[in-house]
């Protein structure tokens, strides 16, 4: 019996695959144990094992380092044809491809397979605001820019930031160098910032803002979905007040790039498994994330325009050249 040992020089970590034996799969959470990324692979890993749509655990190499750029480099040069290899991703992994963040590594160096929850974009006012609805607020701007001040969690050209200048681009509003952005040190600052009235609104995710909705410090005027999110169906969509605009950072997987399409479309089918299954319902549930299932080709063309229009929006406000 004939065995192969490969190690990855990050984080030492050894898979050893023997003739006949089903070596398990393997994610990379391009971050440090914590957040997002890890909290992706962990739980999507456990629950494909605990469903049956793997066969052994998955193991969970963490690789932090350069917002992902490491993990991703990694994986294009390195393992492009592993067909046991998932990556977690998000809207950032998106956006800094969008503005070249990874040194050159480009979105089709790799295959987006799904994202089965996201955390929704929200946009948000004071309690006692005048602007009453996402229209108030676009109509503000369109009459004087510089009267309403967004804040948001994420520097300039963030996806904070991009949020609002989808929302207002979708409004026809195109003179978005005008538009006032604070980017502040995390999304309970921005909304501090707001209820102060030192900024008109804020810009951000849902769950940045639960606490202070239950504690009515803020209205939330539009969530940035396809539809309602559950146990906040009083809150509008932008869709809804007419505004075609669907922003939220979604939590999913990419896979590499030179796999068989039936590698591809088998892991699609195992991560549509695990985005209908109770346990994955519970652990959005206990995380704050709404269900968000787009997986398989669809995915990756929805991923595909994600990333062209970011990269065309952030040529326009000057993040990138």
């Amino acid at each position: 019996m004939t065995s192969t040992l490969r190690m990855l020089g990050l984080g030492a970590v050894f898979t050893v695959g023997l003739a006949g034996v089903a070596t398990a799969a393997e994610c990379i959470a391009p971050a440090n144990p914590g957040g997002g990324w890890d909290f992706t692979c962990r739980q999507i890993g456990k629950i494909m094992h605990d469903i049956g749509a793997v066969d052994n655990p998955v193991q969970v190499t963490n690789m932090a380092g350069g917002g992902g750029g490491l993990a991703f480099g990694h994986v294009a040069n390195e393992r492009s044809d592993d067909e046991d290899l998932i990556v977690a991703a998000s809207q950032a992994t998106a956006t800094r491809l969008a503005q070249n963040a990874y040194g050159g590594l480009t979105a089709d160096q790799v295959r987006f397979v799904g994202a089965i929850g996201a955390d929704p974009g929200v946009i948000v006012v004071a309690a006692d605001s005048p602007y009453a609805s996402l229209n108030d607020l676009v109509d503000a701007v369109k009459a004087d820019p510089k009267s309403v001040a967004f804040g948001g969690g994420s520097a300039v050209g963030g996806f904070d930031h991009l949020k609002v200048l989808q929302v207002l681009k979708a409004a026809d509003f195109n003179d978005i160098r005008a538009v006032k952005y604070i980017g502040l040190d995390g999304g309970a600052d921005a909304i501090t910032q707001t209820v102060g009235g030192f900024t008109q609104a804020m810009t951000g995710d849902m769950s940045e803002i639960v606490g202070f909705l239950k504690a009515g410090e803020v209205r939330a005027v539009a969530v940035l979905t396809e539809e309602r999110v559950p146990g906040f169906e009083n809150i509008p969509t932008a869709r809804e007040q007419g505004i075609d605009v669907v922003a939220v950072n979604w939590r999913g997987l990419y896979v590499p790039k030179n796999i068989s399409d039936d590698a591809f479309q088998s892991w699609a089918g195992k991560l549509e498994m695990v985005a209908n299954s109770d346990e994955w319902k519970e652990a959005m549930m206990a995380n704050g994330l709404a269900p968000f299932t787009k997986v398989g080709d669809d995915f990756q063309e929805w991923v595909n325009g994600v990333v062209a229009s970011t990269e065309e929006l952030s040529r326009e406000i000057g993040v990138i050249q």
